[in-house]
C-alpha cells in the first residue's frame, strides 16, 4: 500500500467546532486538512484543491449534503466521499450510500476514537485504489507485456493463454516453481483487460498467521474478538468487483480451505462475529508452487477446492526450461538497475548465465544482475562480477574468458540474433514493441539490428550518434 500519498481530507459542515474537531483529527492522521462551511463554498475549493477524502454533513443550509455528493462524484469520481448525520435519519444516510457515499457516522462522535478509525479506513482504501492506479500505469509504460519478458515458444505460450483470459470471470490455477513470475502473469491477466481499472488485491497466503487468516480474508465485526475495536473489511470485500490473487494457496491450512471453497461456491463471506452473510462477485487467481495434483490425491489438499480452482491452468516453465530468454532477460534487467548507463555483460558472464540451472529462475537471476551492477566497474559486468553460486557452479576455464560449458562467442551471438529476429517477426517490424518486449534501449536495439541485418532499414541520425 502506498503509504507515502499525502491524504487531503475535506470537512464540509455549517458547525465550526465540527470542522474543527475533524480537523484535529485528520491532522493528527497526517493527512492535509481543509474546511468548508457549505456545500456551494466547497465546490469552489475543490475546483482549486482536489480532495482524496470528504467528510460532509448531510443538513446544510443553501445546499443539501445529497446535493452535494452528486456534484461531487461527478466532479471527483475517485474521491472517497461519507456523510455525518445528527438527525438519527438512517434513511437519508442510506441514501447518499446508493447515490455513491462510502459509509455514514452519527454526530457526536463519542467515543472519538470512532472517528479516527473511520478516517483511517477511508484513508487506507483511498491508498489501495492509488496504488492499483499507479501499478497499473507503472506496467503500461514499462512494457506492453506487463514485464513477461521472452520469445521463447513456452513464454509465448503463456502469453497467449494471459491473452485469453484478460476478460474472463474464470477462477485460474498458475502453476510454477518460485521465482518463475506467477503474481506478474496474473497481474497481467487483470490489467490487460477489463478489470483493468478495477481491485486487484494479492494475498501472500503463505505469509498469514494462522489464527488470523479467516478475519484477514473475510472481516470481522466490532467485539469479535480482543482488540478488534471496531468492524474491519476483509480482502474478499476488498477485491469486490475486481480480482483477488490468492499466492501459494497450498499453504492455506485445511480448515481454511474448506471456508474458503464454501466462499467460492456460494459466492458470500461471513465477517467473524457477524451472523450475516455479504456478497461478493470476485475473480479468483490461485497460485501455486505445489503440485496440488498430488497433496488430493493423498489427502493433504481438498480435492473439492482444487477442481474449483483448477478450472484454467496457467504453467510458468522454470527458467533452466527456456535458456533461450536468458539474454534477453538479462538485458533487460540490465536497463532497469544501469538507470540509463552503458554497462555490457562479458562473454564468459553471459556464457555462465545461459549454464546455471537458475533454482531461483527469473526471480534470481534479476537478483544476479542487480548485484553484477553494484559490484561491478560501471562498464561491465564480469564472470567475477557473478554470485558464487553461478561462478562455483560454472567454473571459468584458467587463461581464458571462456567456461566448461564449450560455448562459443559465436554460440552466443546466435542465440542473441535468433531471439531478436523472433520478436521482431512477431511484432512486425515495430521497433518500440520490440525493443520493450527484448528489454533494451531504443539505441541498443539499432546497433544490434545494423548487426545482424535484422530488418534493414538505415538509422536515423539522432539515434546513430547514441552507438
Amino acid at each position: 500500500m502506498n503509504e507515502d500519498l499525502r491524504i487531503r481530507l475535506l470537512i464540509v459542515d455549517d458547525e465550526q467546532s465540527i470542522r474543527q474537531l475533524c480537523m484535529t483529527v485528520g491532522e493528527a492522521l497526517g493527512f492535509t486538512c481543509l474546511e468548508a462551511d457549505g456545500g456551494e463554498s466547497a465546490l469552489a475549493l475543490l475546483e482549486e484543491q482536489p480532495a482524496h477524502i470528504i467528510l460532509t454533513d448531510l443538513v446544510m443550509p443553501n445546499m443539501s449534503g445529497l446535493t452535494f455528493l452528486e456534484k461531487v462524484k461527478k466532479m471527483l469520481p475517485r474521491a472517497e466521499v461519507a456523510v455525518m448525520t445528527g438527525h438519527g435519519s438512517v434513511e437519508t444516510a442510506v441514501q447518499a450510500m446508493k447515490l455513491g457515499a462510502y459509509d455514514y457516522i452519527s454526530k457526536p462522535f463519542s467515543p472519538l476514537e470512532e472517528l479516527r478509525l473511520f478516517l483511517r479506513r477511508m484513508a487506507e482504501k483511498v491508498r489501495l485504489v492509488e496504488e492499483n492506479e499507479f501499478l497499473r500505469e507503472r506496467m503500461d509504460t514499462e512494457t506492453e507485456l506487463h514485464g513477461i519478458v521472452g520469445a521463447s515458444a513456452k513464454i509465448q505460450d503463456v502469453l497467449r493463454m494471459i491473452s485469453r483470459l484478460k476478460d474472463t470471470h474464470t477462477p485460474v490455477l498458475i502453476t510454477g516453481e518460485s521465482g518463475t513470475g506467477k503474481e506478474l502473469v496474473a497481474r497481467a491477466i487483470h490489467f490487460r483487460g477489463s478489470f483493468a481499472k478495477r481491485p486487484f488485491v494479492a494475498v501472500d497466503c503463505g505469509s498469514l498467521v494462522p489464527t488470523l487468516i479467516e478475519s484477514e480474508l473475510f472481516g470481522y465485526e466490532k467485539g469479535a474478538f480482543t482488540g478488534a475495536v471496531r468492524a474491519r473489511t476483509g480482502l474478499f470485500q476488498s477485491a469486490n468487483g475486481g480480482t483477488i490473487f490468492l499466492d501459494e494457496i497450498g499453504e492455506l491450512p485445511q480448515e481454511m480451505q474448506a471456508k474458503l471453497l464454501r466462499v467460492l461456491q456460494e459466492k458470500e463471506v461471513r465477517p467473524v462475529g457477524s451472523n450475516q452473510k455479504i456478497k461478493v462477485d470476485v475473480r479468483v487467481i490461485a497460485a501455486t508452487n505445489r503440485d496440488l495434483e498430488t497433496e488430493y490425491r493423498n489427502g493433504t489438499f481438498r480435492k473439492d477446492l482444487y477442481f474449483r480452482l483448477n478450472v484454467v491452468t496457467v504453467h510458468l516453465p522454470s527458467l533452466r526450461e527456456r535458456r533461450s530468454d536468458i539474454p534477453m532477460l538479462a538485458h533487460w534487467f540490465l536497463e532497469r538497475y544501469a538507470r540509463g548507463g552503458s554497462i555490457q555483460i562479458t562473454t564468459a558472464a553471459m556464457k555462465s548465465l545461459l549454464q546455471y540451472d537458475w533454482p531461483g529462475n527469473v526471480r534470481e537471476l534479476e537478483n544476479c544482475i542487480e548485484r553484477g551492477v553494484a559490484l561491478g566497474d560501471r562498464r561491465t559486468i564480469d564472470f567475477n562480477d557473478l554470485p558464487s553460486s553461478i561462478t562455483a557452479a560454472v567454473p571459468a576455464e584458467p587463461g581464458g574468458d571462456s567456461v566448461s560449458s564449450g560455448l562459443s562467442t559465436t554460440d552466443l551471438e546466435d542465440i542473441e540474433r535468433a531471439t531478436i529476429e523472433r520478436v521482431f517477426e512477431q511484432v512486425k517490424g515495430d521497433k518500440a514493441l520490440a525493443g520493450k518486449m527484448l528489454g533494451i534501449s531504443r539505441a541498443t536495439l539499432y546497433r544490434k539490428l545494423k548487426r545482424y541485418n535484422i530488418g534493414a532499414r538505415e538509422v536515423p541520425a539522432p539515434l546513430q550518434a547514441l552507438q
